[in-house]
């Protein structure tokens, strides 16, 4: 047991890239780069069926994958229609994002016609943050770094 525990404590593991389902790839590309200034790092596929990589600039080690959310065969055509559902209540998928200016990317990303969720607010739990929708739903919220 000691051995396994101490193997642990020298792994070396960094988050790469978290997905996101899009129903829209072109409003979903303007959102993560024109709005949020997100560089793209990759877009495959044709139509509705795009995989695009997009990420902050300067950080290449840190990407979000936005991907078709029904592409996977094994996924029932009952799953489906719940995956549709829920992307359509904005309950399916969401990200933390943060910044060490609040206020200025909460104006940037408001003037960008995106549907605010939440005004900057000092949370409870000791955070400072603000929240928007995707153009697929999606719910963003961006914390700001103290």
């Amino acid at each position: 047991m000691c051995g396994a525990a101490s193997s642990l404590l020298t792994m070396d593991i960094t988050i790469h890239t978290t997905a996101l389902p899009h129903d829209d790839p072109d409003a979903s590309l303007a959102f993560y780069r024109d709005v949020l200034g997100f560089e793209v790092r990759s877009d495959v596929g044709q139509g509705r069926m795009r995989w695009i990589t997009v990420g902050p600039a300067g950080q290449p080690g840190t990407s979000i994958l936005l991907a078709p959310p029904a592409a996977d065969p094994g996924i029932t055509e009952d799953e489906r229609r719940t995956i549709t559902e829920m992307m359509a209540k904005g309950t399916y998928g969401w990200i933390l994002l943060a910044t060490p200016d609040l206020d200025a990317t909460f104006e940037k990303v408001q003037a960008g016609d995106t549907e605010v969720v939440q005004e900057p607010t000092e949370q409870p739990y000791g955070v400072r943050d603000c929240a928007f929708r995707d153009p697929a739903g999606n719910l963003v919220r961006i914390q700001e770094l103290r």
